[in-house]
Formats: C-alpha cells, sequence, structure tokens
C-alpha cells in the first residue's frame, strides 16, 4: 500500500503540469509548488527556532488562527511557518503579517518532505483538522519532531475507520496528542486504540468571536442590506445551494440574502445567477457600480467572509 500511495502522488504530481493548461486552479496548485524550495533556502535563517503549521485551505487557516496567536505571544522568539494546500488559502494568505511566513506544501512524496523538514527543522509541527500527510507524518517521527492535529473531527465513514483504512490509520496513529471537536470523534479514536486525546471544541468558535469583536466595517454590504432583515449563507456548496435557491425564489419575506459559495470559479457564479430569478448581483458588480437594490448578494471573492 505504501508503494501505491506514493506511486500516485508522483503521478498527480506529473498531471498538474499538464492539468494547469485547462485549470487557473490547478495551474497556482503546480507553479506555487515549484518555487518553495527555492523559497525556504532565501528566507530560512538556520539559526532560527520554528514552528510549523499546516492547513488545507483558508477555512482550517481561519480555525487555527487562535492557537497560531496563542503560540505567537508563548514564543516570541520562533519563527511561525504556514503552509497550505489550497491555492484558496495560499492566494489570500501569502502577504498576511499574522505569521512570518507563508508557502505552500510539497507534494508528499519521500524526497520533499526529506528536503522540506532539512529546510524547515521545525520543533514542533501542528496539522489543522483533516491534514493526515503519512510521508511528512513518517519523516516527522524519524526526526522525533513531535506532531500535534488540532481541531479535528473524525466520523465514522472516513478511510481510517475501514477494514480497507489500515495505511491511513498507521499514519494518523503517528500524532504525539488529537485535539479532536466532539465526544463522537473521541470515540472513534478509543475504538482505533488511540487514546492519546483531548476534547477542546471547535476553534472556529474562538475565531468567530474575535472577528465579531474586531467589527471590521463593510460599508458596500451595509449599503446593500440596508437595515433590513438579511440571511447569509457562508461557503455554499452545490448541495446547500439546491435547497437555498428555491426558498429564495418562492419567499416573499422582504429578506435580503447574501451568498458566499465555496466554488467561486465564473462558471459556477454565473449558473448560480441564472437559478435565482430575484433582482441579484455579485460583490465584484457592486464594487464597480456601487449599485445596491438588489435582493440578493452573490459574493465572487475570496476572504470576505
Amino acid at each position: 500500500m505504501y508503494f501505491l500511495y506514493n506511486l500516485l502522488v508522483s503521478l498527480v504530481g506529473i498531471f498538474l503540469v499538464p492539468a494547469g493548461f485547462f485549470s487557473r486552479k490547478l495551474s497556482l496548485f503546480y507553479k506555487g509548488r515549484r518555487a518553495v524550495f527555492a523559497f525556504l533556502e532565501k528566507q530560512l535563517l538556520s539559526d532560527n527556532r520554528r514552528i510549523w503549521v499546516h492547513a488545507a485551505s483558508l477555512g482550517e487557516y481561519e480555525q487555527g488562527l487562535p492557537v497560531i496567536k496563542a503560540l505567537k505571544s508563548a514564543y516570541p522568539n520562533h519563527q511561525i511557518l504556514v503552509t497550505f494546500f489550497s491555492p484558496s488559502g495560499y492566494e489570500v494568505k501569502k502577504g498576511t503579517q499574522e505569521v512570518d511566513m507563508v508557502t505552500y506544501l510539497p507534494l508528499d512524496t519521500q524526497s520533499n518532505c526529506s528536503r522540506f523538514l532539512d529546510l524547515v527543522q521545525p520543533e514542533i509541527a501542528i496539522f489543522i483538522k483533516y491534514e493526515i500527510w503519512p510521508n511528512y507524518l513518517r519523516e516527522l517521527e524519524k526526526r522525533a519532531i513531535p506532531a500535534i492535529l488540532i481541531s479535528a473531527i473524525f466520523k465514522k465513514k472516513q478511510i481510517y475507520f475501514k477494514p480497507y483504512g489500515g495505511f491511513m490509520l498507521k499514519a494518523l496513529k503517528k500524532f504525539q496528542h488529537y485535539f479532536v471537536q466532539d465526544q463522537k470523534s473521541a470515540t472513534l479514536l478509543e475504538h482505533a486504540g488511540i487514546r492519546n486525546y483531548t476534547i477542546s471544541g471547535d476553534t472556529r468558535f474562538d475565531r468567530v468571536i474575535e472577528i465579531l469583536k474586531q467589527k471590521e466595517p463593510l460599508p458596500l454590504v451595509a449599503d446593500f442590506v440596508q437595515g433590513q432583515a438579511c440571511v447569509v449563507a457562508g461557503s455554499t456548496w452545490p448541495e446547500d445551494e439546491k435547497i437555498l435557491v428555491p426558498y429564495i425564489n418562492k419567499t416573499k419575506k422582504p429578506i435580503k440574502f447574501i451568498l458566499v459559495p465555496h466554488d467561486i470559479k465564473k462558471e459556477h457564479i454565473q449558473g448560480l445567477t441564472k437559478s435565482i430569478q430575484k433582482p441579484v448581483t455579485t460583490y465584484s458588480k457592486l464594487q464597480a457600480s456601487g449599485e445596491t437594490d438588489f435582493s440578493v448578494l452573490i459574493v465572487d471573492t475570496i476572504g470576505l467572509l
């Protein structure tokens, strides 16, 4: 299984080259990773102590941000490096001042993992929610670098708990500690023979409370809402939109709607716009025209939510 996994990851790396011509996201995914090691060699200083935090995308980063800020406060002399799997996280946060460095996570090949850790030399690695990468975890264990999983949530249908999921369960077991969101996740870990966990809740709530305290004004959104009742649907998937759109089209109540799709590709935004039978605009059009006399606003940019 380990051989097959490494073969699959290598094939993905090869596939990304031609796939980038047909998908902007895949192009960013490939080109961003191509520059990782040169960036690290230029930016890293050998005498710095370092904490490595990995997030899949922007949502997971926001989920882990309360922990990141606590680490910065507790360890002010450590550099914090954040890696992303997805362009939707990296492209928004690559210039952030919240951490010391931001880059992509190189694909999970044996050579990439070894080279990455040779350069970064973290004192601890913190993975957020679902990020389980067998080669990275194996290499961290080999170097006696502790790995922690935070804001984790587990479900019975996940591969770790299936009869054929032994390879991924073995990778999962390489963490030194697990901070899980709920009792169900803890119970699944117990059944898998993992007992070094803490039920700590969902750090997203800490982040939401923090954002509420900041009260950052959004004048365009305020102009759109115009003091009316407003329903905000954040990070929606097509399955969510199949439920939301019929309600939006049918309701007679004087309600404004703000939809923030997870997928903001042009084709998806256009399809979603056409499916709505009420006056609808997008955030980018709102920025360009300032016209706010609409019932529905579709947010077609990243980072506003």
